[in-house]
């Protein structure tokens, strides 16, 4: 039979950074590996809301519009790293628009509408303020979960360390300053 069932819960963007950064070590056993237990824990919890993801680097994709389909969530989770993004760099106003234009119109209570950005903070992009002064507007909630620390660790990829342009390592940080700007939004 079928039936019409009113449930109500929030809809949660996760907005996950795939930037090659995500894979230091400073966070065991990575900064993406623990980002993808995190982001599992949280969908094994929910029960009423619904959840889409968006991964970011340099630029920024869908990789699961919003949905109650909580298995098809998790396998999402399972596939999120640094392959799924061509261009590298992180962009968080960009990840955060894409984000707001995958919450449904339908959505009766606005203040149920949250993005959840988990990110080492290392932006690339200086609008991300305004970004996140749109989502207040349109009544998205905007949370930040940085992972990383604030020392960091030598960047290296498949195990080649990271160098710059004049030959120095490479060191990523979490960048508290973005995070702390986001909180303060």
């Amino acid at each position: 039979k079928l039936r019409s069932v009113e449930t109500e819960g929030r809809e949660i963007v996760l907005v996950v950074d795939v930037s090659n950064s995500m894979l230091a070590d400073d966070v065991s056993p990575s900064r993406m590996e623990r980002t993808r237990y995190a982001i599992a824990r949280l969908v094994e919890s929910m029960k009423s809301d619904r959840v889409g993801i968006v991964a970011f680097a340099d630029e920024a994709e869908v990789l699961l519009p919003i949905t109650g389909d909580y298995k098809m969530a998790q396998s999402m989770v399972k596939r999120l790293s640094p392959s799924l993004i061509a261009h590298q760099g992180t962009d968080i106003a960009k990840a955060l628009d894409v984000a707001l234009m995958s919450f449904t119109t339908s959505t009766h209570n606005k203040n149920s509408r949250v993005a959840i950005l988990i990110t080492d903070g290392e932006s690339h992009n200086e609008d991300t303020e305004a970004v996140i002064e749109r989502a207040r507007k349109e009544g998205v909630m905007v949370c930040a979960i940085g992972i990383g620390t604030p020392e960091g660790v030598p960047l290296s990829i498949n195990g080649t360390r990271i160098e710059d342009e004049d030959g120095k390592m490479v060191i990523t940080k979490l960048g508290e300053p973005l995070l702390q700007q986001i909180a303060e939004a």
